[in-house]
């Protein structure tokens, strides 16, 4: 009979720190509770009975999960063990007495939070087709041992003392530069030119080309030292009808495609600094090539990877009608996976390795992290919150880290230092990059008094500094004390040491002193909203005599500010065309341009599209409810005919075109200038009028 039960073991690891079994069994509801010392050893088959009796089991140790693992499908398991960390992450701690609330706020994730729904996958296929890209001694040696592997290919780029092409011709060679290579693991495209005069797929290898040079400027490897060469032209009348010998070759582009690339050249082909899967640059060290070569091939058959990152066209602030505007998730893509594609951008899921960074800089939300998505983690955020605040616990630090790097600087903090703090409590993700400013925020406002972000795995750190840094100032403003957000700079498990100073020694900053009830929101601006809403409502300013500030200004780069209109505006409403976001807005009663601060995403399009240059932005956020509504940004009276009265538009733009004509050649009187300042109808009567010519109503017969 299988049984539906939940079961949470707990192994304090042969007694190497404490576990509160009561108290815990009492803050964990609707699940037995059971403390061991030696689960993966002697009472291992405690847990074999749980498998075996169909409960749903959670288990406190990583170390062993293969073991357990094993062990669960050894007896045909109806549910997968949910395994969690409580001995690097809570019990191996220098504050080892004060760490049940954490570990009741980790059961509590591990074992309550619903399965997160999948993400949408990217299929990639890789057969064996592998080009070896470098110098010629090199690229053919391994060649020579890949060949039963992989069906290979090489690309010559340089010579290097005496080569000596194989004797059997199994598989193409060429020589050429320079190169391009684009494309990923299945589809690369690598393309050449053809410069040396003996083209190498129409050579036979006969060896007639070298015997008749005269200045043996032909080596085995069947090309032409061209520093040698005199111009006899001996090589190409030997090579006859084969013609594999052109010195004036016209057609020398080539490209070829395949499905892995082992790039051996000093200089790259990529210089990026996330590399696509199935490229290998390892340079010359021999070791190193050959780790790649393993590496490469792993690659080989058939993988479905994540599609990281959702977009959300309609909201995309990068262009418009050729304007420029935001370029951030471009300028920060590791991989080069993003790419301007008219007024919008496009992602490339296949080069796409998940860093997340692109959506943490976005003002808009248009680009949103899937993996996992922002709900997600913060429904994570708001329960280890709430069941840390609900067993005893204060000061709580939520410490966000990638699943790999991050995992591995903690697991080494707590085997060789002071471990985390009793407050810290770790949130694992796919990125720390992928950390933005609506999960900092968000994390605060849902009760944290600090957040951290580790940048073990990053691939660059600036931009959650830039994040944080914006956080700072907000937070600040409001009268939030303390150091509310800290990036921590620790790139390996080697800088434990690093990531100890900035968790212990740092202080308890001011949190809110009731939690929102919320959750955090698919729509970036959404999330933002709600948790600024929060933090206001809860700011510690609001109780002085000061209050909260009207406004608190921010860093370039920020996603909230105002743009201002100087008096060059002439009203012609480019910018409100130009603008993703509705930020700016014409009016529909008169010639007024309108402004909602709380819509502005400090692209610049705007500023980019005004042909009179009278705007520019100012990177700040407006705390009370006048960033939602519209505000007079520039307003002019109507111009009206000179002739009939009739309204022409708005005043600033029609003194401006007049202004631009004076002095051109069909306005050179002031009769002539005049007729500007008359709506059409006038002016072709005006015109008319002052005609001299005889007139088609005046002819008779």
């Amino acid at each position: 009979m299988r049984n539906s039960s939940k079961q949470i073991r707990l192994c304090d690891c042969n007694r190497s720190f404490d576990l509160d079994a009561e108290r815990l069994s009492g803050l964990v509801s609707g699940a037995r509770v059971s403390v061991h010392h030696e689960l993966c050893r002697r009472e291992l088959p405690v847990l074999e009975a749980d498998l075996a009796g169909g409960c749903d089991v959670a288990v406190s140790c990583t170390q062993e999960s293969a073991l357990f693992a094993e062990l669960a499908d050894s007896v045909d398991a109806a549910r997968p063990i949910r395994f969690f960390n409580v001995r690097e992450t809570a019990g191996w701690s220098e504050e080892r007495a004060a760490v049940t609330p954490k570990m009741a706020a980790l059961i509590a994730a591990a074992t309550t939070l619903p399965e997160v729904e999948p993400v949408t996958g990217v299929q990639m296929t890789a057969g064996r087709a592998l080009l070896i890209v470098g110098e010629a001694g090199a690229a053919l040696g391994w060649a020579e041992r890949l060949a039963s592997s992989f069906e290979v290919a090489v690309l010559m780029t340089e010579r290097a003392g005496e080569v000596e092409l194989p004797a059997e011709n199994a598989y193409p060679v060429w020589s050429g530069g320079p190169l391009a290579l684009k494309g990923h693991l299945g589809a690369f495209e690598v393309s050449w030119a053809q410069q040396n005069p003996i083209d190498l797929d129409l050579c036979v290898r006969c060896n007639a080309c070298i015997k008749a040079c005269p200045e043996g400027a032909i080596g085995f490897d069947f090309q032409v030292d061209a520093n040698k060469c005199k111009s006899h032209r001996a090589c190409v009348t030997a090579c006859g009808e084969i013609g594999a010998i052109d010195f004036s070759r016209k057609g020398v582009a080539r490209s070829e495609q395949f499905d892995l690339v082992l790039d051996l050249q000093a200089e790259p082909l990529l210089k990026r600094v996330e590399l696509p899967d199935g490229y290998a640059a390892p340079g010359r060290d021999p070791f190193d090539q050959a780790l790649a070569v393993q590496a490469l091939g792993e690659f080989i058959g058939a993988f479905e990877k994540p599609r990281y990152v959702a977009f959300e066209s309609g909201l995309c602030a990068h262009s418009r009608s050729r304007k420029s505007g935001c370029n951030n998730c471009i300028e920060v893509c590791s991989t080069e996976a993003i790419r301007s594609n008219g007024d919008v951008i496009a992602v490339d899921p296949y080069l796409c390795k998940g860093c997340g960074t692109c959506s943490t800089v976005c003002p808009s939300g248009a680009l949103s992290f899937q993996y996992p998505r922002v709900p997600d983690v913060g429904l994570q955020v708001k329960t280890v919150l709430t069941e840390y605040a609900r067993a005893g616990g204060t000061d709580a630090c939520v410490l966000f880290h990638a699943a790999d790097a991050g995992g591995k600087l903690i697991e080494r903090l707590a085997r060789r230092g002071r471990g985390l703090p009793a407050r810290v409590i770790p949130v694992e993700i796919w990125s720390a990059d992928a950390i933005g400013l609506d999960l900092m925020l968000g994390t605060l406002a849902l009760g944290a008094c600090q957040v951290a972000v580790l940048t073990a795995g990053s691939h660059d750190p600036a931009p959650l500094q830039a994040q944080a840094g914006h956080a700072a100032a907000i937070l600040g403003a409001l009268g939030y004390a303390g150091e509310p957000v800290r990036v921590v700079n620790a790139a390996d498990a080697d800088d434990w040491r690093q990531l100890e100073r900035a968790l212990w020694d740092w202080t308890p900053a001011t949190a809110v002193s009731r939690p929102a009830s919320f959750r955090l929101l698919p729509k970036k601006r959404e999330t933002l909203d709600l948790a600024l809403r929060h933090l206001v409502a809860e700011a510690p300013a609001a109780r002085t005599e000061a209050g909260v500030p009207a406004m608190v200004a921010l860093k370039t780069g920020a996603p909230f500010g105002q743009v201002m209109a100087s008096d060059a505006c002439t009203l012609c409403m480019a910018c409100t065309g130009a603008c993703p976001a509705g930020a700016l807005r014409a009016s529909n009663d008169s010639y007024r341009l309108d402004f909602i601060e709380r819509n502005c995403l400090q692209c610049g399009l705007c500023v980019n599209a005004c042909p009179e240059s009278a705007l520019s932005l100012e990177p700040r956020l407006l705390f009370g409810d006048e960033a939602r509504r519209a505000r007079k940004l520039r307003e002019a009276d109507t111009f009206h005919c000179v002739s009939c009265g009739k309204a022409m538009g708005a005043s600033p733009m029609i003194e401006a075109m007049i202004s631009r004509l004076t002095g051109h050649s069909m306005f050179a009187s002031a009769t002539e200038l005049g007729r500007l300042r008359m709506c059409g109808d006038c002016r072709v009567i005006d015109l008319m009028k002052s005609e001299q010519s005889t007139k088609a109503w005046d002819m008779t017969e």
